[in-house]
Order: C-alpha cells, then structure tokens, then sequence
C-alpha cells in the first residue's frame, strides 16, 4: 500500500453500546460516515479506545467486517491487533480475513514486562507472519513497559513490514530521536492528541486520536494544515480544541469522549466494566464547554 495514505488523522474508533452491553451498529454506522464526510484519512478499528479487551472474538469479527462494509474501501483500515501472548498472536493472524484491512496496529506487549529485547523479537515474529503492514504501538501508561528509542529503530531498520509506530509515551524527546534516525517512509504517529501539532513540528507524520471521534473536521483539518506546513491556521485550531481535548481524559478513556458524544447527541456513553461513565460533573463541564 501507499504509506503516504496512513499520513494524517486516523481515528481510533470507539465502539458504540446499548445499555444492555449489545453493539450499537446504528450508532457505528453514523459514526463511520461522519468521519468519512469530514474527511478524516484512515480509521483504527478495535484498539484500546474501541474497548477491545472487552470483545468476544466473534464481536471483534463482527466489528471488523462491520466497518469494512460501511467504508467500503473509501477509506484505509488499520486494524487494532495486539496482544501478550505472542503464539497465541499469531494463531489470530491466521484467522483473520485480511483482503479488506490496509494495516494492522499492534500494541506493545503488556502486563508480563517483557525486556527491550523481548519486545524485540516478540514484533519481529509477529511481522513476520502479518500479510499487510504493521505499525508498532507504544503506550506505556498501559502496558507497564516502555519501548526504548533504540528498539524502535531497530525493528524499523530490520524489519520490512514494520511500517511506523504509534508513540504514546508522552516524551517528546524520544520522539525527535526516533524521527531523526529512522529510515525513509518510516511514519512517526503521536498517540496523543495534544502532542499531535507539536510532533508534526518536528517532524512527525500525523496522530491517531480519540478526540477525532468527536470532531473530526476540525482535527483533521489542525493535522492538514501543520502537515502543509501551515502552522498559524494549525495552531488556531489546536488551541481551540485544547481544552476539550483535556476534558475527555479526566475520566479515562473512551469513558471521556463516550460521554461528550453523548451530549453532543450522538451516541450513548455506555461502555463495559470495568470501565464506567464519566461522572455528571464531568458531563456538565462538555455541555458549558460545548
């Protein structure tokens, strides 16, 4: 696939709930359309914000196909796969239908605190193995581990299929240094919406964001701009979308962004234990804030 087309917004989608826990595919189906109209450039289907540790497997098929049908290629696909054991892994490559999914997103292994060379192998055999592109995850809020600098150079300098990474680590420095030593169309995503303008000033190719779901012509729009080089109509955007973009992670995530959907009338806010709604103060503060 082009790489250029994974430059951007892509939306790390939420998955809609009725009260009773059912997947609300009308909701979805709005949801997906939105970001296609306000043209938002790839979306990310059962990640952490689409609560997949939640899903059965035949809900995470269910969603896959789902939205593959909805975009009916409009739109790229990178697929949210990851997971701590890496046999297991890959047995899910092998069951998994791939003819419709541009790329996968595979967080860093969590809870076992794998070592750097751990991480290292575990994603050299999972690329390996992956028939599309692969972008690394690194989020080590929850995971309990921190991919270093040099690991991700090092899986981007040795392994073909691995594409990108998804830097959630909060640490612009890290992210600068990975940007300068990478290799050529190596994309360097911001997993966090706040630090997507200041990636891209350094040199970054974009950001996978959970705000998106909630205003993706704007945010989309900031990322255009600052990727164009336009960086007084980005930054325009971007601080007026800061404060919301705070607001939504005050209750966890996809608590926060749920509940602004909820009040911005667009979808319900309820999600799976052991997560719960954001509180009514919470709720409140969107509404004067809308």
């Amino acid at each position: 696939m082009n790489l250029n087309s994974l430059r951007g917004t892509g939306v790390a989608l939420i998955t809609p709930f009725h009260k009773d826990g059912r997947i609300d595919f009308k909701c979805f189906k709005k949801l997906l359309e939105r970001c296609i109209d306000n043209k938002v450039d790839y979306l990310v289907p059962l990640g952490t914000t689409g609560e997949a540790a939640t899903l059965t497997k035949d809900e995470k098929n269910a969603v896959t196909d789902f939205v593959t049908e909805v975009t009916d290629g409009q739109i790229p696909i990178v697929l949210g796969m990851g997971g701590n054991n890496t046999q297991e892994l890959l047995q899910t490559l092998e069951d998994t239908d791939f003819s419709k999914i541009d790329a996968v997103l595979s967080v860093s292994p969590y809870y076992n605190r794998p070592s750097q060379r751990g991480i290292y192998q575990h994603y050299k055999m999972f690329a390996a193995n992956c028939p599309v592109p692969v972008i690394l995850y690194n989020v080590p809020a929850r995971t309990g581990s921190n991919m270093d600098a040099e690991i991700t150079l090092e899986l981007a300098h040795d392994v073909k299929n691995i594409v990108g990474i998804k830097e959630a680590s909060g640490n612009l420095e890290k992210v600068m240094k990975i940007i300068k030593n990478r290799p050529k169309d190596f994309l360097v995503i911001s997993g966090d919406d706040v630090l997507a303008l200041p990636i891209i000033a350094c040199g970054g190719d974009g950001v996978i964001s959970v705000f998106a779901n909630a205003y993706p012509k704007d945010f989309s729009e900031m990322v255009r701009q600052a990727l164009e080089g336009n960086f007084d109509k980005a930054k325009k955007l971007h601080y007026k979308m800061l404060d919301m973009m705070h607001a939504i992670f005050v209750d966890g995530n996809p608590s926060g962004v749920k509940g602004l959907l909820s009040v911005m009338g667009s979808c319900s806010e309820f999600v799976r234990l052991p997560l719960l709604p954001v509180s009514k103060s919470t709720l409140n503060r969107f509404e004067a804030m809308i």
